[in-house]
């Protein structure tokens, strides 16, 4: 695993509420209200800053839904919704089922995670994702 990669991924989500804000956000769009509902304990202020930082690292839009009062609703981006695997992973793996008992599939078969890729059905390896070899192009 790269070290400076976890590091890029902690400090765009590393902190105690992103994650929590990222998975309210997983079923749809949500507003302010309803994500400080989703949320007990989040104050106001943290939720709008968390906000604001998702939104600058591309993982969330926020549009408008009232001009007067400006109001908005939340929703992921491609980027926020490809976190949707690894929260899934590490709520099992908080629920106690990360050292040992991992989560099942109906059939009972243990669940594997696991970096592929859905062009060509192929696993990725250790090599594969190397950020300073990867192009970048923005649109």
């Amino acid at each position: 695993m790269d070290p400076a990669a976890l590091d890029e991924a902690l400090s765009r989500v590393g902190d105690r509420w992103s994650l929590a804000v990222v998975a309210a956000l997983i079923e749809g769009p949500r507003r302010f209200t309803d994500l400080r509902d989703a949320l007990p304990g989040i104050a106001p202020n943290i939720l709008s800053a968390r906000l604001r930082d998702l939104e600058g690292h591309g993982l969330l839009i926020a549009r408008p839904y009232s001009a007067r009062p400006p109001r908005l609703a939340y929703e992921l981006t491609s980027a926020g919704r490809g976190l949707e695997g690894p929260l899934r992973a590490l709520a099992a793996w908080g629920a106690g089922r990360g050292a040992g008992d991992p989560p099942r599939h109906g059939c009972g078969t243990p669940l594997e995670a696991r970096m592929w890729c859905p062009a060509c059905g192929v696993e990725a390896g250790e090599d594969d994702d190397r950020p300073e070899d990867a192009e970048v192009s923005r649109v």
